[in-house]
Formats: C-alpha cells, structure tokens, sequence
C-alpha cells in the first residue's frame, strides 16, 4: 500500500463512483462515512453497527432484528440504483440498471476488516462514538488528505495518518458538538485548516 499510485488505487473491482469516493474505497473510510451515517439516520447505537467486508459489491446492507432474522439489500453495484431511489422515494421508478442475476453470481463472500492495514475505519468509529463534532472534523481533514494523495503529495497510508493527526489537534484546539448548520460549517473548516497546516508539516 505505501507505494500504491492514485492510478493503482483507482482501479476498484466492481464500482464506477468517482475518483474521490473510489480512494476512500481503496483506504476504507467509505465504510466508516456509512456507518456514520447509519448512525446519524437511524435510531441505533454505536455498538449496533458493524462492517463487513464484501467483494462481490452486491449486498449492500444488512439489518438484524430481534429475533436474530437478518435481511439484506441487494443489488447490481450501480450508483443509478441509490440515485433512483432517492429521486422517486418514497416510490420506486425504473432505473437502467443491470439487473441482478444470482445464478450468473453464483456465491458471496464476507469477511472482517483489518483494522490494522485499514485505520481509517477504525477512526471513523471513534470519531462516532466520541459524539462531539468529531466526525465533520474528520471528513473534512479525509477531503484534504485524499486529493493530497491524488496530488501525489502523499502516500496511500498517508491518508489515515494525516486524518488522525488532524482529529488529535482538534481535539486540543476544543470541539464542540454542532447545534446548527453555521457550527457544522466551521467544524468542517477547522478539519481542512488543520490538515492544510499538518500536510504543509509533511512536505
């Protein structure tokens, strides 16, 4: 991974979805940003999500009920899918996507994350249950610290480094959980000041 160029990178197996979401992919805090957002639309509690990791790209969430029945949504790995969705809901509308072929799949795999080669999900989980802002300040210093990387200031485990850095300095400056979209904005200025500033420390 430390030598990893962007263009490596960039070559995701099953998505089509732009070259800063397909860093994130390649580093992981895709998958914390979802579980944030779980976390923030949904009434569940830090310890009711999970990750798992999943190659085919087809099942694209799971819910475990009570009961200990799981159901899952699944679907061909196209972004049109969420886009229809979210234009027509709470409708469905026809969408040209590929439809999905079970039997020409075959099989689908799941396995546990490596938290170790991939920190920046397991940052994305602190910075959740902290509950504090943490998270705006850490999407904002992931916007900076990828394009640095797809600006070839950086390496691929650069990325996450310079996250946690820039979270442990906004931790020391104060931060405070947003009350409106004005403290939003300025939790998200602080991540990308202090990861412009901890980037210019790298150089």
């Amino acid at each position: 991974m430390a030598i990893a160029t962007p263009e490596d990178a960039l070559k995701h197996p099953t998505w089509s979805m732009g070259r800063k979401l397909t860093i994130d992919s390649a580093t992981l805090m895709n998958k914390g940003l979802e579980l944030i957002e779980a976390y923030y639309l949904f009434p569940v509690e830090p310890n009711q999500l999970d990750v798992v990791i999943h190659p085919q790209s087809i099942v694209h969430c799971l819910v475990e009920y009570s009961d200990g029945s799981v159901l899952a949504q699944l679907s061909s790995p196209d972004m049109r899918t969420p886009i229809a969705y979210s234009l027509a809901w709470p409708e469905r509308m026809w969408a040209p996507t590929e439809r999905l072929d079970l039997t020409k799949i075959g099989s689908l795999n799941f396995e546990s994350p490596d938290n170790e080669r991939f920190p920046a999900l397991r940052l994305a989980q602190e910075a959740m249950e902290a509950d504090n802002g943490a998270t705006t300040v850490l999407n904002g210093a992931n916007e900076i610290a990828v394009q640095a990387f797809l600006d070839r200031k950086i390496g691929l485990p650069s990325i996450s480094a310079l996250v946690a850095e820039t979270v442990e300095a906004a931790s020391r400056e104060g931060i405070s959980k947003p009350k409106a979209l004005d403290d939003v904005f300025a939790l998200d200025e602080m991540g990308r000041r202090l990861a412009r500033s901890l980037l210019l420390e790298m150089d």
